[in-house]
């Protein structure tokens, strides 16, 4: 029975105990097979080089889309066409977790940044690591929800326990898209609700003039040091340091205020080039490469930005615009991290529970205290979604309450469409 296969057609046929076939009138050779049970199965039918009928079983129709069957179906098809062999139905189901992550990996190199996705790989491998044994096709819904209970039990959050499955769903989908298993036991998965009244981490007034302060502090030690160092040098006829006459010792204080301005993310700023820096639009450009969403950013920076990028270029010594505009002073590539120092800085002002990654944080919520728009603060966090940015929704001061007060007339104060007395 050939007809125009949709997912609601598909969707609504029942069983009427007997062996069903329908086959597409849209993919040549794919068909759907209703069981006496129910259960509905895709296959496609095809002649092998003989000449002789044939069939290939692609997947299961509660995990596979009628579209995702018939991309199934024209891969398949294709491959028979360079005369490959299509007749192993699971090439690939009997393999362990911990081997199909391994073929799931040059792939997914290639989709995402390099950093980014073996830090994925690597969560998978080590929050899975109980699956890694099993075979693909003995992965089960009630597996999943059985670790899903663990990690809760373990007080790991919601939205940590969402994304790491995320991240396996993404991984069984694609091996499923590529016609490399049946069935994706976490499709039907659903999230566990998230907090949304999450506590956002920043800076209070007082705690950022302990900041600032400390890291004046740490700038003059470090030229004290190194003047007192070169006085030693000298005496004893040895060469001598260059001094430090610049505006900064070093890079953490430039980094520091940066991302309390911007909301760069760390990473970012290790990675930025003097050729991102637009010193006369006011700009820095963040190239997809390197950002999380893998879209380019332009990020407008104020005067404090500007001030520091140019005092900071003054006494670089190398300010082409392929050059690293933060390098590492050890090894001249890229900085890895500046933890030690982070953590020195923070004891000295005396301010605690408050990583690197809070600045992006601060820089959003003085923004939202101060009035601006959400949605502008999204552009300028490079978020993709909204959502992320509700977080700090609650910091805009009245903005409901003012809102509301537009509906009023300004020169009397009556509210518009007051039924008159």
């Amino acid at each position: 029975m050939s007809v125009r296969l949709t997912q609601k057609y598909v969707s609504g046929l029942k069983s009427n105990g007997k062996p069903q076939w329908f086959t597409d009138d849209k993919v040549i050779g794919l068909r759907l097979f209703i069981g006496q049970k129910g259960k509905k199965t895709w296959y496609l039918s095809y002649r092998d080089a003989k000449g002789s009928k044939s069939s290939r079983k692609i997947g299961s129709a509660d995990a596979l889309t009628v579209e995702q069957a018939r991309e199934n179906a024209l891969t398949l098809t294709n491959q028979l066409i360079q005369g490959e062999d299509i007749r192993k139905e699971k090439p690939i189901d009997k393999i362990s977790v911990a081997n199909f992550l391994d073929k799931y990996e040059p792939s997914y190199l290639l989709m995402c940044k390099e950093q980014s996705a073996k830090k994925t790989l690597d969560m998978l491998r080590s929050s899975f690591k109980s699956m890694l044994d099993c075979k693909v096709d003995e992965i089960t819904p009630f597996m999943i929800e059985k670790w899903r209970i663990e990690r809760k039990a373990a007080n790991t959050k919601a939205g940590t326990i969402n994304k790491r499955l995320a991240s396996l769903r993404a991984a069984f989908r694609w091996g499923l898209d590529n016609g490399l298993i049946m069935e994706n036991p976490l499709e039907r998965l659903k999230r566990l609700p998230e907090r949304t009244d999450a506590k956002v981490r920043f800076l209070s007034p007082n705690e950022r003039e302990h900041l600032i302060a400390a890291l004046d502090a740490r700038e003059q030690k470090i030229r004290e040091d190194r003047n007192s160092g070169n006085a030693w040098r000298a005496e004893r006829g040895y060469a001598v340091k260059h001094f430090l006459d610049g505006e900064f010792a070093d890079y953490l204080k430039p980094l520091i205020i940066i991302s309390l301005n911007t909301g760069i993310r760390r990473d970012n700023l290790f990675s930025l080039l003097w050729g991102d820096v637009d010193f006369e639009n006011r700009v820095i450009t963040l190239r997809a490469e390197e950002t999380k969403s893998s879209k380019m950013l332009r990020l407008p920076i104020n005067s404090v930005v500007l001030g520091v990028l140019s005092a900071w270029r003054k006494q670089s010594e190398r300010i082409a615009a392929a050059d690293l505009v933060f390098p590492s002073p050890k090894t001249g590539r890229k900085l890895d991290n500046c933890d030690s120092s982070w953590g020195k800085i923070l004891k000295e002002a005396e301010i605690q529970n408050f990583r690197w990654h809070d600045m992006r944080h601060d820089f959003a919520s003085q923004l939202a205290m101060k009035g601006v728009p959400l949605i502008t603060i999204k552009e300028l966090m490079g978020h993709s979604d909204i959502k992320t940015t509700l977080i700090y929704a609650h910091l805009a001061p009245n903005v409901k309450q003012d809102a509301v007060e537009l509906l009023t007339e300004p020169a009397t104060g009556k509210i518009i469409g007051r039924i008159p007395a």
